[in-house]
């Protein structure tokens, strides 16, 4: 309890804002790429505290929900085989697919389970050795790392029926991609989490080459203002740069081990994301020597066409252009119970922080 006391203090809130106010006076659009950070921000209410000239902007933080239909109709696909059993993150399930969900299929008896790592889906395939088990794995480099250590391990104890079908995709390319598209941005504030695993050499092109500052930040209020409160010094001095706010949890080299793990069993593929398309070196597929682990390569599948929920603009609301006020659906033909689009399912998805802390504020 401490612990959270010290990181939501008012008295540092207050300072914090203070500063923030006496400083501000470039019109800024610093954007979160967290899914984390976005809920936080909307759960602390922090734009509310902020002087007109700093706005927030939520951008394509969300793993769920920067991933294709097409992710979900696939995985569909391969629940609908004989003698599969799917292993996935619970956020996934209620992720709309062209015509169904991995829920439906699970109600309409599909084997698929909740687990909570890729060692629970291993030790559910040497648990059911007559049975295929594909493990769902979506993330950035927080979780890929997690999929990599799965991976060398089914190869090390020899685990014929363990396969992944990987989402993981990488944030730089994409924060590359909103800046080249003209999206204004005048500062990120960049993955907390990520960060721990890849530290902070993939933001130095962005002060450098484009002159937006990055700052790694926490997740309570103490953290965001402050991490606020750096970009708009960077800004304010013009002299963009990348920063550590979380000194808590990242350093500058992130996690040596974690990187050499995924190094070793992944490899960069062009990816595609929502509302940003395809995006080259974007996503992680299996080296060659662990290729015989990935069920796309190991299944036949027949996959209906995809086809997007008309209305809806998630894709529009990662890139920062739209806020899910703006969307017709919103509240109305989605919602977190019902959702028609994957920024509603998530509870990182800016239309589920926006529905949960937001609409009636």
């Amino acid at each position: 309890m401490k612990y959270m006391d010290e990181y939501r203090d008012k008295r540092l809130v207050d300072q914090l804002v203070e500063r923030i106010r006496s400083l501000s006076r470039t019109p800024v659009q610093l954007m979160e790429v967290c899914g984390g950070h976005t809920m936080s921000i909307q759960k602390f209410g922090i734009p509310s505290l902020l002087p007109e000239t700093v706005r927030l902007v939520s951008g394509p933080g969300c793993p769920v929900c920067v991933t294709g239909r097409q992710f979900i109709d696939k995985a569909i696909a391969f629940a609908r085989l004989n003698d599969v059993i799917i292993t996935t993150f619970g956020d996934l399930i209620r992720v709309p697919g062209s015509t169904s969900s991995l829920e439906k299929e699970k109600a309409g008896g599909a084997d698929i389970r909740i687990v909570y790592s890729v060692l629970d889906a291993l030790q559910i395939a040497l648990d059911h050795k007559d049975k295929q088990v594909i493990f769902l794995g979506i993330g950035f480099e927080t979780t890929s790392p997690g999929s990599a250590a799965g991976i060398k391990k089914a190869a090390e104890l020899c685990i014929p029926n363990f396969f992944l079908y990987s989402a993981h995709k990488v944030m730089p390319p994409a924060m590359r991609a909103l800046i080249h598209e003209g999206i204004a941005i005048s500062g990120f504030i960049a993955p907390g989490h990520v960060s721990t695993i890849t530290g902070i050499a993939m933001y130095e092109e962005f002060p450098e080459t484009f002159g937006v500052g990055c700052v790694v930040s926490g997740f309570e209020p103490v953290d965001l203002l402050q991490a606020v409160l750096m970009l708009v010094e960077q800004v304010e001095s013009r002299r963009p740069k990348v920063e550590i706010q979380y000194k808590r949890a990242v350093r500058p080299e992130g996690n040596p081990k974690a990187l050499q793990l995924l190094r070793e069993v992944f490899e960069p593929q062009d990816d595609w994301w929502r509302g940003l398309g395809v995006l080259p070196g974007s996503g992680l597929k299996l080296k060659k020597a662990f290729q015989h682990f990935d069920a796309e390569n190991e299944f036949a599948i027949d996959v209906e066409e995809t086809r997007e929920e008309k209305g809806c603009i998630c894709g529009e609301v990662l890139k920062g252009l739209k806020q899910p006020g703006d969307c017709k659906l919103f509240g109305k033909a989605c919602t977190p119970s019902d959702p028609a689009g994957a920024c509603m399912v998530s509870n990182e998805g800016t239309c589920h922080a926006w529905y949960r802390y937001h609409r009636h504020g």
